[in-house]
This record gives structure tokens, sequence and C-alpha cells, in this order.
């Protein structure tokens, strides 16, 4: 299957990455570039997005970028830094990026940013690739 197929298949049954509202833009091999617009209902009561909104996002563009090489990878280690808020109604944009793949390990940077191309979040993910092929 190729990169495209492999996110497509994962998207048909990630019915949280759908709830979020998250439309997959671009996918290859490491890769995944994805956005999503910020609702009242992904808001903290501080009235800026909650953190666990923008982990998730990020988590899904991590998950579809390291198993777009075609076998089962899970998230070994993941942290988060937020940088800076960001409200209802605003655009995110969320690219993953492979840094390194080896035999069983996968380094990923996923960064979160608003319109004006700021920076929001920024998500680093290891990934532990197991021997079970994607079919």
């Amino acid at each position: 299957m190729t990169p495209e197929q492999i996110t497509a298949r994962m998207l048909e049954k990630d019915y949280f990455s759908q709830w979020m509202g998250l439309q997959v833009e671009a996918s290859g091999e490491g890769y995944c570039r994805l956005h999503y617009r910020v609702n009242d209902q992904m808001l903290n009561g501080f009235g800026i997005i909650h953190g666990g909104v923008l982990f998730s996002a990020a988590d899904s563009a991590f998950a579809f970028a390291c198993n777009s090489h075609g076998r089962l990878t899970v998230a070994l280690d993941v942290s988060i830094s937020f940088t800076r808020p960001a409200r209802s109604g605003d655009l995110l944009h969320v690219e993953a990026r492979e840094v390194h793949l080896g035999q069983k390990t996968g380094l990923y940077e996923i960064r979160t940013t608003n319109e004006a191309g700021e920076l929001v979040a920024l998500f680093k993910g290891t990934a532990y690739r197991t021997s079970q092929s994607i079919s």
C-alpha cells in the first residue's frame, strides 16, 4: 500500500480524529500534513485551545507519518511544548516530519502553526516499529 492508502485506511476507522475535524492535506513516507479549525468545544476555561486538543491533533499526524512505511508502528515516547494560544475560529496546520528512521525506532517532529505561520505547539515523538505489516 502507498502512504496515502495507509493514511486513508487509518483515518477511516479513526473516529476520534474524525470527531476533531482533522483534514489530511498530504501524506507520504514519513510525512503528514493536516489542518483543523478550532471550535468552542476545544477551548479551556480561559477561552484558549485546550492543550489536549493540540496534543491529540499532533499525535494523529505523528501516527499517520510513522505508519506510512507499511509497518505497524506505535508511540514509544512523546512530548509537547506549547508556544502560543489559539482561539475559536483559528485554522491550525499540523505538519509531521520524520527526522530519523531506524530498524526498530523512528523520530518525528510535529509542528502546529496558525494561519500566520506562527508556532503554536511543537511535538516530538519516538515511535516503535513492530515487525507486523499493515495490509
